[in-house]
């Protein structure tokens, strides 16, 4: 039996228990999880261009990459079943720029639990890369990136040396700050409530 199909998932050993699921049509390989990222050096995003990322093969990647484009060339279909999270949405998204595939097709196909009945149901459904979530993933590399290239600096310059900050405390400690601020800010000022009966002819009222 030729095999026909190649299917990409994250790790070797996913890879090597899918494969027996599927059998001898379908050739199972392993992306090692991301092949593509901003570069270390630098930002990596062109914020002046609409804060376009600029991607680049991960150090390490290039063997894996090769493998898995020499497999594509034998197979007339491929599958990305990277993990179904927005990680793994973007790990497919990157695979299928690498491999040129079309992202208009139902190449990705997920699956919640390694057995045999739901990897085989995945297969009957692929569906297309949601772009959604491929940007939710580029939103929060992004956000890492920019926060942590710029911010980070300068904790090393005031605080330690080796500090890091990320998206997600850097904004929570300026929110304590700003109200550190405003508590600090505050000027409490005397005032009285007073509460006053009056009597008429017709009865009294407050």
């Amino acid at each position: 039996m030729t095999a026909d199909t190649l299917v990409i998932v994250e790790s070797p050993a996913k890879a090597k228990t899918i494969g027996k699921y599927l059998g001898g049509k379908y050739i199972v390989k392993a992306s090692m999880g991301h092949v593509r990222d901003l570069p270390k050096s630098e930002t990596g995003v062109e914020i002046e261009k609409g804060f376009r990322p600029r991607y680049i093969t991960i150090r390490g990647k290039g063997d894996v990459l090769k493998e898995l484009k020499d497999a594509r060339k034998k197979v007339k279909r491929v599958y990305l079943a990277a993990d179904p999270d927005r990680e793994g949405e973007a790990i497919a998204w990157h695979l299928a720029h690498y491999l040129d595939l079309d992202e208009s097709e139902s190449c990705r196909v997920v699956f919640n639990e390694i057995t045999k009945q739901a990897v085989k149901e995945a297969f009957k459904k692929p569906r297309k890369i949601d772009m959604n979530l491929v940007n939710a993933q580029q939103a929060r590399r992004i956000l890492d990136r920019l926060v942590g290239y710029k911010i980070s600096p300068l904790l090393w310059k005031k605080v330690k040396k080796g500090l890091s900050a990320g998206r997600v405390q850097s904004v929570a400690v300026k929110l304590i700050l700003d109200r550190e601020k405003e508590i600090k800010a505050f000027v409490p000022e005397e005032y009285w409530s007073i509460k006053a009966t009056f009597a008429t002819e017709v009865g009294t009222f407050d």
